[in-house]
């Protein structure tokens, strides 16, 4: 359980779409302003989670070369999403958008994101602690991962609202620019090892 804990944990905090836009949204319009936006991302994760539990997402990957073509497509999209992050300059690269994302902006995202399938797949896939009962154990993996994400997805889009507001030199931003990248890289590596495995 410990180990599970501890991967859900990982897996939230890496910078994926829904993370940043979440900090963007933050930074561009404010904590208040970007909290129904945050609620959005997080129950649509939530809703990913059940389509992956109930079979429906493996019915979608069940058609010939289906996977394989999603998951390129999605280790391509945090690839370029990583590379964009770590040769954005002295800035920091948070993805602003040109008014406030609401509720179910957030939503269709965690719908669309190719990371919330990466990463639920791994949660439900993986992890293996109470082998008496599945549907106790994902109402436990629900659980766990809705206590934990909501936290997670509060301290990006506070990060998103103070961040531009300190004083950092060009320097500081580059070397917060390259952790976000190689958070993403890593991201990306659990998805290939997930899939492998």
């Amino acid at each position: 359980m410990g180990t599970f804990i501890a991967a859900v944990f990982f897996l939230l905090i890496t910078p994926g779409p829904g993370v940043l836009s979440v900090a963007g949204n933050g930074a561009a319009y404010g904590f208040r302003a970007g909290a129904p936006y945050l609620v959005g991302v997080v129950l649509g994760s939530l809703i990913v989670m059940g389509m992956v539990a109930s079979g429906l997402a493996a019915l979608v990957f069940s058609v010939p070369y289906v996977r394989e073509v999603l998951l390129a497509a999605s280790l391509g999209y945090l690839l370029y999403l990583a590379f964009r992050i770590a040769t954005s300059g002295g800035r920091i690269a948070l993805i602003e958008t040109a008014k406030p994302l609401g509720f179910w902006n957030g939503v269709t995202l965690s719908l669309i994101n190719p990371k919330a399938y990466a990463v639920m797949t791994a949660v439900i896939g993986g992890f293996k602690f109470y082998p008496e009962s599945a549907p106790i154990e994902f109402a436990i993996k629900l659980c766990v991962f809705s206590a934990m994400s909501f936290p997670i997805h509060f301290l990006w889009l506070g990060l998103g609202a103070s961040l531009k507001k300190l004083p950092l030199s060009g320097r500081q931003q580059r070397v917060i620019n390259i952790a976000m990248a190689v958070s993403m890289l890593v991201v990306v590596g659990l998805a290939v090892f997930f899939e492998a495995g």
